[in-house]
């Protein structure tokens, strides 16, 4: 069979495996609809977890950005997975044992203030779609290359497919369903690493396989090679780094802090029944993330030698039909500038004729290697499982804050369960809608932004949380004064140095101390930290319930069930 005949199939059964488990849990209440009833099992919700983790990002784009950065790809490795630590041990257990459906939630009643809810609604939203609307992009990028559709139809088809199984199971749904995501999406990335290992270096094992000879007889090591490689086209060696010291400090810093400040993944904390099953839940997500991200490096140096092997100094005309496919989604570019028809691909700008995303690479690779067409397909699948898991997670975000904190808590405490239900579900409606309405018109700045979706959270949520599970005196008028700067700085920086919105984007040269707009997250965050402490030092202590609250939060005996407050 074909490879779009594979894809067809396996994309198939694995859209109706989630639309079959979304009507299978679909929710019945609002605590069925925000956090699954709070049942889940801390197993299944490392799963989920997982997979709600594992966005396009980890599973499309990561790999490809090691690629083509070498070394300076490696804060990702260490921010994301370092951030779990934190998010374990600093945050979920005592998110879970406060009883709040979600992160504006916890703020507006810690700081006993509906400004306070606002604020953090506000800085969720803004978190959300930033990362959602790059998940749609994903899901119509995966589409347009693998079942021949339009980029445009693509999106529409995941648009529906989410809207589906989000709307109709909320959390309940999401949660199984991203079980079966996690499944899908881990198969399909290590089937093709393990193939390609093997194929290369003889080891099975791609994280071994990375640091072994090559089974050509020559006795190189793989990363001699690909420096040799790199070298000879006249980029850097892949294991330099270019950054400097505080600037890659400064992002992990921000990724490590951002993903624990991450609403749509600290939710998933407050669907297991008690606090030790969140720090459970917590390590199990941990082990199971670290099986892709410490593949990542290794499918990344596969593809990066085999597409050097296959494209520079070959022919156009001899390209194999993947190179003539991926040339068709505009994501792959060949301009013979020289006319000689044969593909220059060096470091030299003025003469390299190759123009490669990043995006790519994982899910060329297996066609780059000559894999079998099922495995080629199962990489689509895979891709479709990891953008659609993260997406559904974001608009459950979306449409909690929307229906439960800003309708429920603000606007009409008297709404009934039913109606807070209906609320929530259009606000998912709707949600979709705008998200794939920036998969489709993409602004400039979505792909970009998407990184950055963690500097933002970084900047507004990180220093509101952790203060308040462990500064029983901080006060809302501190927490209120952080978040708005943390995030408008953040923004603002954004805006300048990344986006072009405020004029010409000015040279690396021109960063505040050195640091990248990747990076600033960790500077917002604080200048969060020190506003609220100021403020708070000159406004009133917070009531004495409210004080009481925070001691029971890490009272080390609560690790049995969490009481609602």
């Amino acid at each position: 069979m074909s490879v779009q005949v594979w894809t067809y199939l396996l994309v198939g059964i694995t859209f109706a495996l989630y639309i079959g488990i979304a009507i299978w849990s679909r929710a019945g209440s609002t605590k069925e609809f925000y956090v699954a009833g709070g049942g889940v099992s801390p197993l299944a919700n490392g799963m989920a977890t997982a997979a709600d983790w594992m966005s396009a990002a980890s599973f499309i784009s990561m790999a490809g950005i090691i690629a083509f950065a070498g070394y300076d790809g490696s804060v990702y490795l260490m921010g994301w997975t370092g951030g779990y630590v934190l998010l374990a041990l600093l945050l979920a257990p005592y998110l879970r044992k406060f009883g709040k459906f979600t992160v504006p939630d916890f703020i507006g009643d810690r700081y006993y203030s509906n400004t306070a809810r606002i604020v953090a609604v506000f800085c969720a939203l803004i978190v959300s779609f930033t990362y959602v609307a790059g998940q749609m992009r994903g899901v119509g990028v995966v589409f347009s290359r693998f079942l021949q559709v339009d980029i445009n139809t693509g999106v529409i088809i995941g648009m529906v497919i989410v809207l589906f199984y989000a709307v109709l199971g909320g959390m309940k749904g999401i949660t199984y369903t991203q079980v079966a995501q996690y499944c899908v999406l881990i198969f399909a990335f290590m089937v093709p690493a393990i193939f390609i290992s093997l194929q290369m270096t003889g080891n099975p094992i791609p994280q071994l396989g990375m640091g072994s000879t090559l089974n050509d007889g020559s006795g190189t090591f793989l990363m001699d090679r690909l420096n040799g490689l790199s070298t000879e086209l006249g980029f850097a060696e892949y294991t330099d780094g270019s950054k400097s010291v505080i600037d890659v400090f400064a992002i992990t810093l921000a990724l490590m802090v951002g993903t624990a400040g991450l609403p749509h993944v600290i939710v998933r904390f407050f669907t297991v029944k008690r606090v030790k099953d969140a720090r459970k839940s917590a390590g199990l997500a941990l082990l199971l993330i670290a099986i892709l991200y410490t593949t990542a490096p290794a499918v990344s140096v596969f593809a990066k030698i085999n597409l050097i092997d296959t494209v520079s100094n070959e022919e156009y005309s001899l390209m194999p039909a993947w190179f003539k496919n991926w040339e068709e989604t505009g994501l792959l570019t060949f301009d013979d500038k020289n006319k000689d028809g044969i593909i220059q691909y060096v470091a030299d700008k003025d003469k390299n004729e190759l123009t490669v995303d990043n995006d790519i690479m994982v899910l060329a690779n297996p066609e780059i290697a000559n894999l079998p067409a099922w495995v080629i397909a199962l990489v689509a699948a895979g891709g479709l499982a990891a953008a659609l898991s993260t997406a559904a997670g974001l608009l459950l975000v979306i449409s909690a804050s929307v229906s439960h904190d800003l309708i429920k808590k603000v606007f009409k405490p008297s709404i009934s369960e039913k109606g807070e239900l209906w609320a929530a579900r259009g606000a998912a409606t709707i949600a979709v809608v705008i998200a794939g309405y920036f998969g489709i018109n993409p602004p400039g700045f979505v792909a970009a932004v998407v990184a950055l979706a963690f500097g933002l959270a970084a900047a507004s949520f990180f220093p509101a949380i952790v203060l308040g599970i462990f500064y029983k005196k901080m006060n809302k008028e501190g927490a209120i004064g952080g978040m708005v700067v943390g995030i408008s700085l953040m923004l603002f920086y954004m805006a300048k140095f990344k986006l072009g919105w405020l004029g010409e984007i000015p040279d690396k040269s021109e960063w505040w101390f050195g640091i990248s707009p990747e990076g600033f997250g960790t500077v917002a965050m604080i200048v969060n930290f020190i506003v609220a402490l100021v403020i708070n030092r000159f406004t009133p202590e917070p009531p004495e319930d409210v004080q009481e609250i925070v001691e029971n939060i890490r009272i080390p005996s609560g690790a049995g069930d969490a009481v609602d407050h």
